[in-house]
């Protein structure tokens, strides 16, 4: 019985290690600094400084779980808010600028998947070339600076992410929780999401059974294309800007470590949509202890990294054990 107890906590705590580590941190971040941490506002500003990230976290779960990686999230997402501001501010139409952005989302990321999966070019190889093509090509356009939201529209389309839901809640948190709903539906409830699974599990039984693979990745980095550059739109409708040189910098890692704390599998064929959303929070929390802590930025950075090797090395021997 006493052997049975401890296989089920071990299975709990694989299978939920986002939400142990997050109530771990929390219960040590308010330990260190109750007060400050548990203000409303700090913790509303720790759920709306992860919100893009985390948005683009869900696109990047569902490629690791094909096997693949996405190194260019942060450069594409940068292309896709220059892109959007400029035709904003040449139309004044803001449905055309998302749309724009969208476009550009879903074609780049389709392309990502055609390397991938037609020429079986390796994931981290393909999508490190075209994180340098779309940073390089974006900083010829704009000579390595950026741009702002100008004209009649620019009002109504800072709205779009400056918006308060009663007066306290940012909008920007609602839209990260909706597509997180979208997303954890299509992965667990359609069949082409189910394929994906199944597409990281074992892609040659998968082959075999008749799934056409190659249409499952593209479709996959479509998807996160698309999400890539709705987090785009929001992110430049916040800031009113976008820059060639600095916009989405370092989102790629931000992204593949939510997906990887909240239990996604970096060898494919598991993972789920509430760890990515754990994963975020943990990371938000993270972030913000140090910074009450006073720990100095330059090593905020390292410690992100040493998490991410850290959270590997713990699916590595948990995978192991099972």
């Amino acid at each position: 019985m006493n052997v049975e107890k401890k296989l089920n906590v071990k299975k709990f705590i694989s299978g939920n290690s986002a939400l142990v580590a997050l109530i771990f941190l929390f219960i040590i971040t308010v330990m260190l600094n109750g007060s400050t941490f548990l203000n409303a506002r700090n913790v509303l500003n720790i759920f709306l400084n992860n919100s893009i990230v985390g948005i683009i976290a869900l696109g990047m779960t569902l490629i690791i779980i094909t096997g693949g990686i996405d190194l260019s999230v942060g450069s594409q997402l940068a292309a896709s808010g220059l892109i959007a501001i400029s035709v904003l501010n040449a139309t004044n139409n803001i449905l055309l600028s998302i749309l724009a952005a969208a476009a550009f989302g879903v074609l780049t990321g389709a392309l990502t998947g055609v390397l991938i999966a037609r020429f079986n070019i390796p994931p981290f190889i393909v999508t490190l070339g075209t994180m340098s093509i779309y940073r390089s090509v974006s900083q010829h356009f704009f000579n390595g600076g950026g741009i702002r939201v100008e004209g009649s529209a620019k009002d109504a389309f800072i709205a779009i992410s400056n918006t308060k839901l009663g007066g306290t809640v940012s909008v920007i948190i609602l839209y990260w929780l909706v597509l997180s709903v979208i997303i954890a539906i299509f992965a667990s409830r359609t069949p082409t999401g189910r394929h994906i699974y199944a597409v990281g599990s074992n892609e040659k039984a998968t082959l075999l059974s008749g799934i056409n693979v190659n249409r499952i990745k593209i479709i996959t980095y479509s998807i996160s294309g698309l999400l890539v550059s709705m987090a785009a739109i929001i992110e430049a409708a916040r800031l009113g800007s976008m820059n060639s040189a600095s916009s989405g910098s370092s989102y790629e890692m931000d992204a593949i470590a939510a997906a990887v704390i909240g239990g996604t599998s970096m060898s494919g064929g598991r993972g789920k949509i509430i760890g990515t959303i754990f994963g975020a929070l943990t990371l938000g929390i993270i972030n913000n202890m140090m910074n009450l802590l006073g720990v100095p930025t330059f090593l905020v950075s390292a410690i992100k990294g040493l998490i991410i090797i850290v959270a590997v090395l713990l699916q590595t021997v948990l995978n192991k054990k099972e």
